[in-house]
């Protein structure tokens, strides 16, 4: 889906991918109650869900969160901190934020812990103890509100945690964002066949020296390369998708194709857009919107040096000498 959504407009797979990750970290690991309780709304669109996990001063050191949530005596959590980056963050009613929890664990990430939280959709200070500032203003990928989410002593239940255990946030959130990755795969397959399919079409109709530019050799060789890239970020997202649907591990696979697919995105939408010459420049071509969204691919759901240290790492304990 996300990966048909992607040709037309990026900001459709983004809302999905968000909500998609909360839906299945909901089948994975949360309680009866809680899937009963979110499940069916979050099919039908009356719950839409959003997925936290950065902070102002990190983003892929998840073991480094500052966010904190404390028991108080009644046995509630008052969870302080602030949230960056957050997709749906403004449209969302249910967010999946990784907090710290316990002091003193041996390993930081064994006392992160993942709450639901229901809010109502807006800005400003939606629920007591929980404000939404407003939009961050981006570069791209304008489609979809992007936003912080600060708390200063907002009360969540015991309840919320998700599948009522405190302490496997951590492990929660990377079997979600495993999702997310091979969600990220597919907009970057959608992206890059959308930017190929513009830079044949206008390499067609363009005519230079007594010819379409695509007759030209520099041309012609530029969309094999583009073509060529596309089947190869698009098999390598479908082979994750398929491990990721068959249980099997998929954390190398889903970094491998996250990598790869938006690395050739960025180059196909970059040919594409040389290939369009003055125009593509002109915000009343497609092209040049994206060359504005692709970008955000090589961040989200972890850089592709994230991905690089993750297949790097498997692939020394598997070759080990």
């Amino acid at each position: 889906m996300c990966r048909r959504a992607g040709p037309g407009w990026m900001s459709v797979s983004g809302v999905l991918n968000t909500h998609f990750i909360v839906a299945y970290m909901l089948r994975q690991h949360g309680t009866d109650e809680q899937q009963q309780r979110f499940l069916p709304r979050m099919a039908t669109g009356e719950c839409r869900g959003a997925f936290s996990m950065s902070e102002p001063e990190l983003g892929s050191d998840v073991a480094a969160i500052r966010t904190r949530a404390r028991r108080d005596p009644g046995g509630d959590y008052l969870i302080d901190g602030q949230k960056m980056w957050l997709t749906n963050g403004a449209s969302s009613t249910l967010v999946a934020v990784l907090v710290r929890t316990d002091e003193g664990a041996a390993k930081p990430h064994r006392n992160l812990t993942a709450f639901l939280i229901e809010k109502p959709t807006g800005f400003g200070e939606v629920a007591p103890g929980l404000m939404i500032p407003g939009k961050i203003d981006k570069l791209g990928y304008k489609g979809i509100d992007t936003t912080e989410l600060i708390f200063d002593g907002y009360r969540a239940p015991a309840d919320d945690i998700l599948g009522r255990v405190p302490g496997q946030g951590f492990f929660q959130m990377m079997d979600g964002i495993e999702v997310g990755r091979v969600n990220v795969a597919a907009r970057a397959c959608g992206v890059a066949i959308r930017a190929f399919e513009l830079a044949v079409r206008y390499a067609q109709q363009r005519h230079t020296f007594g010819k379409p530019i695509a007759e030209h050799q520099a041309i012609a060789f530029q969309l094999a390369e583009m073509a060529t890239k596309v089947e190869a970020a698009h098999l390598m997202m479908v082979n994750a998708a398929r491990l990721k649907d068959s249980g099997e591990r998929n954390d190398v696979a889903a970094g491998m194709a996250k990598y790869l697919a938006s690395e050739y995105c960025s180059e196909v939408t970059q040919q594409s857009f040389r290939i369009h010459g003055g125009y593509g420049y002109s915000t009343a071509y497609e092209i040049e919107r994206l060359m504005r969204d692709a970008p955000f691919l090589l961040i989200g759901e972890g850089t592709s040096e994230i991905q690089k240290s993750i297949i790097s790492k498997r692939l020394l304990d598997e070759y080990r000498m």
